[in-house]
C-alpha cells in the first residue's frame, strides 16, 4: 500500500480520522458490537501502546485481534500461554547452525501484533520476558540485542473469572499496558446477529486499510497534535488525584485506594486524548477527551483497599468520582 503525502498536518488528521471510520466499518463485518473495545485497541495502536482486553470466554477476543490485525495490514502471530512455556519458547533461541555457528532462530514475538492469550496462565518469569520486549521493543539473547519490527504492539487477554492456576500481573507489569480493556456481554439483538453470522456459510473478505508505515507515521503526527495547557494540567492532575495520603488526593481516595496511578498514566491520558481527539475529526484535544479514555488508562493503575473491596467500590466508581 503505497505512502500518502499530506501538504499538511490539517490534512494527515482529516487523514487519519477517515482510516479510522474506514477501519471500524471493516471491522465491523466480522465484528458485531464492541464497539467502545474496537476503538479502543485502535487508539491505543495509534499511540503506539499496548492494551490488555478482559473479559469471560467466548466474546470474540481472540477474533477481534486477528480481524483487527487483516484490516491494518500487519504480520500477526499467537502465543497460548500456559504454565511451562518458558521465555525462550516466545523471545526465540540460538541454535547450532550446519557451519558449527551459533545462529539465532526468532521466536513469535517477532511480529507486528502478537496476541498474548491468557497471559495470566504463565510463569513470571515468561511474563517479564513479554514484558521486557513491550518496553525495550526487543529482546536480549545471549548479551546481543535483537530490534523487534515496527510496529510491534501486544494485545494480551485475560480472564477475569477463572483464577485457578493463574499468575496475576503484578502493578509494576501491568503498568506497561496503556490501556485495560474491559469486555461485556453482547446485547440480546447482537448476540443474535453473532449467531445468524457464525453458524451460516456466510464469509467475509476483509481489505487491508492501513499499512505498517502509515501507522507508524500515524504514531508520529499523534505526538505533534498540540494540546492546551488546561487540558495538559487536566490530565497530570487527574493522575496524581489517584495517589492516596497526597495534597491533591480526594477523600474517597484516601477512603478506598491503597496505591495510585504513576506518572506513566499521565503521559498515556495526553497521548490518549490526543488521539481520541483526531478520530473524533479534532485537531485539538479537550477534557471530554482525557475523560473518555480516562477509565482504560486509570482502572489497572489503581489498588483498592480492603474497604472498597468490602463495599463494593470498583475502580471505576472511583476514577468517575474524580471527574
Amino acid at each position: 500500500m503505497a505512502e500518502v503525502a499530506h501538504k499538511s498536518d490539517v490534512e494527515a488528521v482529516d487523514a487519519l480520522a477517515k482510516s479510522y471510520r474506514d477501519l471500524t466499518q471493516e471491522i465491523g463485518k466480522v465484528i458485531i458490537g464492541q464497539n467502545d473495545v474496537v476503538k479502543a485497541v485502535i487508539i491505543s495502536m495509534f499511540s503506539n501502546g499496548h492494551s490488555l482486553l478482559v473479559g469471560v470466554p467466548g466474546l470474540a477476543k481472540t477474533l477481534l485481534v486477528s480481524t483487527i490485525s487483516e484490516v491494518l495490514d500487519l504480520e500477526f502471530k499467537r502465543i497460548q500461554f500456559t504454565p511451562d512455556l518458558m521465555p525462550s519458547d516466545i523471545t526465540g533461541s540460538e541454535i547450532l547452525g550446519d557451519d558449527r555457528k551459533f545462529q539465532f532462530n526468532e521466536g513469535p514475538l517477532f511480529s507486528n501484533i502478537v496476541l498474548a492469550d491468557e497471559i495470566n496462565r504463565t510463569p513470571p518469569k515468561t511474563q517479564a520476558a513479554l514484558l521486557e520486549a513491550m518496553q525495550e521493543r526487543s529482546v536480549t539473547i545471549s548479551g546481543v540485542r535483537h530490534k523487534l519490527p515496527a510496529p510491534f504492539f501486544v494485545l494480551a487477554t485475560q480472564n477475569p473469572i477463572e483464577q485457578e492456576g493463574t499468575y496475576p500481573l503484578p502493578e509494576a507489569q501491568l503498568d506497561r499496558f496503556m490501556f485495560n480493556i474491559p469486555l461485556d456481554y453482547p446485547t440480546y439483538e447482537e448476540e443474535i446477529s453473532v449467531v445468524k453470522n457464525t453458524t451460516s456459510v456466510q464469509k467475509y473478505d476483509l481489505k487491508n486499510i492501513v499499512s505498517g508505515e502509515q501507522i507508524l507515521a500515524y504514531q508520529e503526527l499523534i505526538r505533534k497534535i498540540p494540546i492546551a495547557d488546561n487540558v495538559l494540567e487536566y490530565a497530570v492532575n487527574l493522575a496524581t488525584q489517584t495517589r492516596p495520603g497526597t495534597t491533591k488526593a480526594t477523600q474517597m481516595v484516601n477512603d478506598y485506594i491503597s496505591w495510585g496511578a504513576g506518572p506513566r498514566a499521565s503521559q498515556y491520558l495526553v497521548l490518549g486524548a490526543k488521539c481520541h481527539a483526531a478520530i473524533s475529526g479534532k485537531y485539538s484535544p479537550d477534557i471530554e477527551d482525557v475523560q473518555a479514555i480516562a477509565n482504560y488508562v486509570l482502572r489497572h493503575r489503581i489498588v483498592r483497599n480492603y474497604k472498597a473491596e468490602a463495599e463494593g467500590i470498583t475502580e471505576e466508581k472511583v476514577i468517575q468520582s474524580l471527574f
